[in-house]
This record gives structure tokens, C-alpha cells and sequence, in this order.
């Protein structure tokens, strides 16, 4: 037989399934990628995550009509004996996924109907699961890298920084059971997921966390970019490393008369901007940067402004394990002033929050603290970025609640936030939320929610509007989703409040005006606003 058989992975998937401890399975997944060849390693990583053949984190495209409607041609038995190997599945699926268009709806039925008919029972079963992308096995990415540690014998953080710089979770594990895992370097057009930073409250807190002294610079409310750069060739991806060098040539030609380097790896960020060069709205940003047509007219009606912040990779030599203090010396070298980050570097709570009033007056979100000896680790959230930004708060009422999943399965945990409408005297939504509880109170919401359902359905209840919580919000948007036009964005409860009943929850009307109020700061949407009343 050429390739592992996939009955294999099945009987590991049951067992991983069986157990809940998590040194238990990364034992089972070590074991089984040691005794595998490199190749059907890599799509075993693929599969045991349910990843689609694009490896993009994705769901596979295919929807539970179209694979009912394959499963009704499956004879009962199995009609080819011999076995099914990884790569044999693996290649369905990549045939699975090419296939876009007119008719293509049948000639998805078609491939999968081939497929099933090699299964019995248990086997398409895990099949369905690869389809849906919910395992439900408890192997998560996380686990995949400790079990890449565990065959390497190495530790986690030396894996997790391979797999930072290799982006791809099945060449991660094809090249660590080949041993080339410790060739690996940055490389021009490979891109890398950007270093992220926590949350922190206030100016105060990043000062004391990052010793006494800390770097501030501008929090941008736009979309982040990795921008490549190797004589005339010049390429921009998105965080999630989308290419997106085609919509943007706006962002290649500032590249172009702003850097002087012959090789780099930069990081930044562009927002949409108005005529008067006034920071537009987040929504704003995400229509210009997802344009993919008619992209020489989005450039001259809704420009966008690049900032560079960080240096990865200059003329030929990595810098991510330099200090910060370092790298910014050398990108203020080469990037000219006015397309690089403003920043002030001090130890002055004075001097720290007038800049942040000054970034805010500029519309934009707040700021972000650098910890001045501090290397980039790619992909990683720590201390040593910090984003402070001031967080606008609301009273809102819960109306309807999702079950969860992973972790939060079992727990009604993804809540619908809605405020009243004082002129017709209901409940509008305006968002929905799983962040900033406890699990205890996770397990008190659900009790909770379950005695006020008024309905029941697969993915959770609706409720009495009776539980008031208040959430902290960085922006409200207009949104098509919802009758009441608009949304808040990255909503987080922070406390449950229980001295407020739903009649004392903001309203729309505040709401609207709210939204209003933003424009103070940042330029209005292009388009015009879409909703009247406001």
C-alpha cells in the first residue's frame, strides 16, 4: 500500500477523543506522526485540524444541503476494498475545492459521492468532521505544536517561533518529522503573522509593566500590513498574509518614494482617508483594502494612508531578534518621516498621556506602549506591546443567547446585545459577544438564561429581556445585519448588572447619536450615510 491508510487517523481520532488529558494526546499525536513519511505527515496535520486544502483556517466550502444530498446515493457498504489513504482523501478534497462556478453545485455532489461510497460507517463519520471543519477531538493548533516539540524533543517556544516563521501547520510538521525544521529563516515573500499586543488600562499600568520607561506610538484604526520589499519588486499582505498587492498600488507607489532600502520586511498599517486626510471610519478601510475591481477608481476616491512602525528584515539580514530600540533606529535610517510612526519614548506619565490626547484628537483609537528591549515574536500577544485605548461603555440588555463551543461547549456564552428603542418600546440588536466573563459566570449566565428562554432552537435560545450587562466598545458601526442599522464593535462585558433592570439600558437614540459624535474626529463615509435616520 502506498500512503497511510486512513483508518489509521480514524482510530486516532477516536482516542484522542477519548481522552481529556492534553500530555495524553500530544503522546498519541507524536507517536503517530513519528511513524509516518513526511508527506502523509503534513496532510495528516491538515486533516486533524479539519483544515480545507487553501490551509487558510477555513471550513471547507461546502454546505450540509449539498453533502446531505451525496450521502443519499451512498450504497450501505463500501464498494472498493482496498483502503483509502491520506493522500487519496486529501486529493478528493483539493479536487472538492477547485471546483467553483456555474454547475458546480452538482459536480460537488458528484466528487463526494465518490468519495462516501469508499467509507463504512465510522470512517465517514470523521469524513463529515473534516467537512465541517469541527473535529471535536480537543486538538487545536496549539496542541499540534507541542506535539511537534515532543518529536523534536525540543522546546515549545523554539517550535512555536518555526511555526511563526513557516505559516503553514502541515509543512511545520512535514519538516519536523524530515529534521529540516532547523534550516528555517525569515525569507523576502514569505510572509510572517505580525506580533500583537495585549490590553492594558491605562498609561500607568504600561509604564510600571515595561519598567519606568516605555515607547509610544499611534494605534491606527485600520487594517495591519507586512510590505516586502526587493529591488523594483514589491508585495503587501494582510495580517491574516493574504496578498493583496493588486488591490493596493497606491501603497506600492508610497513604498516606492519613501524607502530607501534595497531588501526589507516592513510593518505598518493603512487607513482610508478623507480630502482633508482625516482618518475614515474602520468599515471605511475594509471596503477599499477588499476591492478587487474598478480598483484604479477606489484608489483616486478613497485613498489610503500608509504608517510603518516596525522593521523585520533590512538589506539582507533578519532583525527580528534586535531590540526595538535598535530596529527603530534603523527604520528611521531608511523610511522617510512622513510615512514613518510617530512616536515619543519616556518615563513621564505627563508627557505620555498628552501624546495620547494629541493621537486620539487626530481620530485615532489610542496608542500602543513598546517595551524599548524588547525583539519581535511574531504571531505572539504579550507585555511587551501594550494597546491602551479608551473604551466607551454601554448598558445593554441580553435577548438571545448561542451554545458554545470548545472550551465554552455546554455554556449558552455568545450573546445577543440589544438597546431599547424608546419609540416603539422594544429591543433593538446591536452586537453580539462571548468575551470578558469567568466560567463561573459563563455557568451562572447559563442557569440564568435557560429559565428566561422563551425559545429554543440547535444553536441556542431566545430570551426574556431581563439581564443587563455593561460592555465596553471600541467603535459603532453602521451594520446591514441588524434592524437597528448599527453595531459596536469588539464588544466585551465587563461586569453583569444586576442593580439595572432592561428599562434603564441605553437606547437607539443615544446610540445614533453616538455614532454621530465620532465624526467629530474621524472624516464621515464616503458613500454618504445609507441610513436616514441617522
Amino acid at each position: 500500500m502506498v500512503g497511510a491508510d486512513f483508518a489509521e487517523l480514524v482510530r486516532l481520532c477516536k482516542a484522542l477523543e477519548a481522552t481529556g488529558s492534553r500530555n495524553a494526546k500530544v503522546a498519541l499525536l507524536s507517536k503517530y506522526f513519528r511513524g509516518l513519511s513526511p508527506e502523509d505527515a503534513k496532510v495528516a496535520a491538515y486533516l486533524l485540524l479539519g483544515l480545507p486544502p487553501d490551509v487558510r483556517g477555513r471550513p471547507l466550502s461546502v454546505g450540509w444541503a449539498t453533502i446531505q444530498e451525496a450521502l443519499k446515493a451512498k450504497p450501505t457498504a463500501p464498494l472498493v476494498e482496498e483502503p483509502l489513504t491520506l493522500r487519496d482523501l486529501w486529493s478528493s478534497l483539493r479536487a472538492l475545492a477547485s471546483l467553483q462556478g456555474s454547475g458546480s453545485r452538482a459536480r460537488k455532489v458528484a466528487v463526494l459521492q465518490s468519495l462516501f461510497r469508499r467509507f463504512g460507517g465510522e470512517e465517514l463519520g470523521w469524513v463529515l468532521r473534516i467537512l465541517s471543519g469541527e473535529m471535536r477531538h480537543g486538538v487545536n493548533h496549539g496542541l499540534l505544536l507541542e506535539a511537534v516539540a515532543a518529536i523534536l524533543s525540543a522546546e515549545i517556544d523554539y517550535v512555536r517561533r518555526m511555526d511563526m516563521l513557516v505559516n503553514d501547520v502541515g509543512e511545520l510538521v512535514r519538516m519536523a518529522v524530515s529534521g529540516e525544521l532547523g534550516k528555517v529563516e525569515l525569507k523576502l515573500f514569505n510572509p510572517v503573522r505580525p506580533m500583537l499586543a495585549e490590553t492594558c488600562e491605562s498609561i500607568e499600568e504600561a509604564l510600571r509593566l515595561h519598567g519606568g520607561q516605555t515607547s509610544l506610538e499611534p494605534k491606527y484604526d485600520g487594517v495591519r500590513v507586512q510590505i516586502h520589499i526587493d529591488g523594483p519588486e514589491i508585495r503587501v499582505y494582510t495580517r491574516r498574509l493574504t496578498d493583496i498587492t493588486e488591490r493596493v498600488p497606491d501603497v506600492a507607489e508610497i513604498i516606492r518614494g519613501a524607502v530607501a532600502s534595497r531588501s526589507a520586511v516592513l510593518d505598518g498599517e493603512v487607513v482610508a482617508v478623507d480630502e482633508s486626510g482625516k482618518a475614515l471610519p474602520f468599515q471605511e478601510t475594509m471596503r477599499r483594502v477588499g476591492r478587487e475591481r474598478d480598483v484604479a477608481e477606489a484608489v483616486k476616491n478613497l485613498p489610503l494612508k500608509l504608517w510603518i512602525f516596525d522593521v523585520l528584515y533590512l538589506d539582507g539580514e533578519a532583525v527580528i531578534d534586535r531590540v526595538y530600540e535598535e530596529r527603530r533606529r534603523r527604520l528611521e535610517a531608511v523610511v522617510r518621516p512622513e510615512v514613518l510612526a510617530p512616536r515619543v519614548l519616556t518615563g513621564d506619565p505627563a508627557v505620555a498621556e498628552e501624546f495620547l490626547r494629541r493621537v486620539l484628537d487626530a481620530g485615532h483609537e489610542g496608542v500602543l506602549a513598546k517595551e524599548p528591549r524588547s525583539v519581535y515574536t511574531p504571531g505572539r500577544r504579550g507585555a511587551k506591546w501594550l494597546k491602551v485605548k479608551p473604551a466607551e461603555r454601554l448598558d445593554v440588555v441580553i435577548v438571545a443567547a448561542e451554545w458554545g463551543h470548545g472550551r465554552r461547549r455546554g455554556w449558552l456564552s455568545n450573546y445577543h446585545l440589544a438597546v431599547l428603542d424608546e419609540e416603539s418600546g422594544n429591543f433593538a440588536v446591536v452586537g453580539k459577544t462571548f468575551k470578558g466573563l469567568t466560567d463561573e459566570e459563563f455557568e451562572y449566565m447559563t442557569r440564568r438564561l435557560l429559565s428566561l428562554k422563551t425559545e429554543e432552537f440547535g444553536w441556542g435560545v431566545t430570551v426574556k429581556p431581563e439581564i443587563v450587562v455593561e460592555v465596553a466598545y471600541n467603535e459603532i458601526q453602521r451594520s446591514p445585519h441588524y434592524e437597528s442599522g448599527l453595531a459596536l464593535r469588539f464588544a466585551r462585558i465587563v461586569r453583569i448588572r444586576e442593580d439595572k433592570s432592561p428599562r434603564d439600558a441605553d437606547t437607539l437614540q443615544r446610540l445614533r447619536t453616538l455614532y454621530r459624535r465620532q465624526f467629530e474626529k474621524k472624516g464621515r463615509p464616503t458613500d454618504g450615510e445609507s441610513l436616514a435616520y441617522l
